[in-house]
């Protein structure tokens, strides 16, 4: 994937993207909500890889959990991977399965030295499935857990050289983090092994309704300027990525999403152009 500014996509601009998108876009999407066997949706779904590069975001291997995914799952989404060709395939540091009940939330964990097995084992498992490296995203937090070995940026880089895996830097969920544990975004980043970085997200965040302290990670605004700047420190330390703008509420028209994807695009090329 070339290090150049993509969008996830929504059916809803469907018709836009293939009309009128930029020759050099890319797009995520949400496998599981492609993981049929026909019908419109995967016919969609052809007809955007057929001409742009598409990356694969998954929110239910569960890889954070003590059990291996679902090898159902697995097996659907690897003839989803042969059958677009993804350049990125990521999911996420988090556990929604116990006991064979799914829980429809992202769940934190301690990172003891038990969880950090468990995860290089689902990990290479779901590798070896898929017959391809996968990216784990960094997650955001809301409340102090205890219990920790590692901290979190030491823990994904010993994730990453005990599985082979990548590593997807959500740039929202560090602010957003931080915020909430009153810790520093930058000390974070500036720890964070941006050399298995495969990609970036950015997004917009939410005050929370019944307590104003806390920050949400909603995806349903304008990416904040704070994480444009967060943006811009990770860029000078560890050079230009693909990176993707979020919307998933108040989902805008196309053209406002193409704007933001136009700002992280020019700092793409300056960074490039520095470098």
């Amino acid at each position: 994937m070339a290090p150049l500014a993509g969008i996830g996509f929504k059916p809803q601009h469907f018709d836009d993207a293939v009309r009128s998108a930029p020759t050099d876009l890319w797009l995520e999407v949400h496998p599981e909500n492609y993981m049929v066997d026909g019908g419109p949706r995967l016919a969609m779904l052809d007809a955007l890889a057929d001409r742009f590069p598409l990356s694969l975001h998954g929110v239910s291997l569960s890889l954070a959990a003590a059990a291996l995914p679902d090898a159902v799952q697995l097996q659907r989404l690897r003839r989803l991977i042969d059958r677009v060709q993804p350049g990125l395939v990521s999911e996420h540091l988090a556990w929604s399965t116990w006991a064979g009940r799914y829980v429809p939330d992202l769940l934190p964990f301690p990172r003891t030295h038990e969880a950090l097995e468990h995860l290089v084992r689902n990990v290479m498992h779901t590798q070896e499935r898929l017959g391809r490296q996968i990216s784990l995203e960094n997650p955001s937090h809301y409340l102090v857990l205890d219990g920790h070995d590692w901290s979190e940026t030491d823990f994904l880089a010993e994730l990453v050289r005990r599985s082979g895996c990548g590593l997807l830097l959500d740039i929202n969920n560090v602010y957003v983090s931080a915020h909430n544990l009153r810790s520093d975004p930058l000390d974070y980043l500036d720890a964070f092994p941006l050399h298995a970085v495969t990609e970036i997200h950015l997004a917009g965040h939410a005050v929370d309704e019944t307590d104003t302290t806390l920050l949400i990670d909603s995806h349903d605004a304008p990416i904040a300027d704070p994480v444009w700047l967060l943006y811009r420190h990770v860029l000078s330390r560890g050079g230009a990525r693909p990176t993707l703008i979020e919307r998933d509420g108040e989902v805008p028209v196309f053209p406002v999403l193409l704007a933001e994807r136009q700002r992280a695009n020019v700092l793409l090329t300056n960074e490039a152009v520095a470098a």
